[in-house]
């Protein structure tokens, strides 16, 4: 069986300074089996798999994969499916301007923005449910990163299909210093349910940029480059904590510096605090896949 097969980058206009997804098209005939199978071979952050939607207000039907496991939703594979399945004219939107992707979360939308010969996508973060991490949690996590976390705003669980543990850092530096014990993490993740880590400090330059770095060694990923999905959490966290204007605000996260990456995330929230995450897309690889 041959397939479509695009590696994406996403968050970057400029290829190889993203975080790559794999995009398999048309792979309805594909079992979950055989999507894991490929999800380890390409051992990127996350594959992701374009099928037919069951829900008549989708565009299509997206699944995404791990090397490990199964993820209901996730961010940058969310984009970066979208610029696969628009580039190849792989569907007609049924609204011109966005798509709607049907994923394990339910529908997520993806607004399509056009100008100057290139194009942004962002997509609508799931509503979150956010829990404060208790204060034992807490302890072993100041443990396994070998530094002190915010006190005033403490770390948090952060729901969006995948849930990341959010902690806010004293700054820039400490975020990117950061060495924190994989297995230790991995073995906290698995007993506490959750996906990963996610850490952010502030830039001096703006109050309101932040530099970003996601750890989720369970799901066989010890540093995620630029987490579409993080950073939606990381925004979620803000607003949960007062962090952020009570109207809405724009700003830009950086992530992806300690792995040689470069990326840049779109962060808007509204009054009500729905977030929406946006960035560049450009394709690395075009191919077929042999399964």
């Amino acid at each position: 069986m041959n397939l479509r097969y695009e590696v994406v980058d996403v968050f970057t206009s400029r290829p190889l300074r993203g975080n790559p997804v794999a995009v398999v098209l048309d792979a309805q005939d594909l079992s979950s089996e055989t999507m894991q199978a490929i999800a380890r071979w390409t051992n990127l952050s996350e594959t992701t798999f374009v099928l037919p939607p069951t829900d008549t207000q989708a565009d299509y039907r997206l699944r995404i994969f791990t090397p490990r496991s199964e993820l209901p939703f996730a961010g940058h594979p969310t984009l970066g499916s979208a610029h696969a399945v628009l580039k190849n004219g792989h569907i007609a939107p049924l609204d011109p301007g966005r798509l709607i992707q049907q994923c394990d979360v339910g529908l997520v939308e993806v607004t399509i923005d056009e100008r100057d010969g290139g194009r942004e996508l962002s997509f609508s973060l799931p509503s979150a449910k956010i829990e404060t991490l208790s204060p034992d949690d807490v302890i072993e996590l100041e443990r396994i990163v070998g530094c002190r976390v915010d006190a005033l705003h403490a770390p948090a669980t952060v729901d969006v299909g995948p849930v990341w543990v959010i902690a806010h850092l004293p700054d820039v530096a400490t975020v990117l210093d950061l060495r924190p014990d994989l297995t230790a993490l991995a073995a906290f993740e698995r007993r506490t349910g959750v996906t990963g880590l996610t850490v952010f400090g502030r830039h001096e330059q703006g109050d309101l940029t932040i530099e970003v770095r996601t750890f989720a060694p369970s799901c066989g990923v010890d540093e995620d480059p630029v987490c579409g999905s993080g950073n939606g959490s990381v925004a979620a966290y803000q607003w949960a904590q007062r962090i952020l204007p009570p109207d809405g605000c724009e700003y830009l996260a950086t992530q992806g510096r300690r792995v040689g990456r470069d990326g840049q995330v779109k962060v808007r929230l509204d009054g009500q605090g729905h977030v929406w995450i946006g960035g560049a897309c450009v394709s690395c690889v075009e191919g077929v896949l042999a399964v």
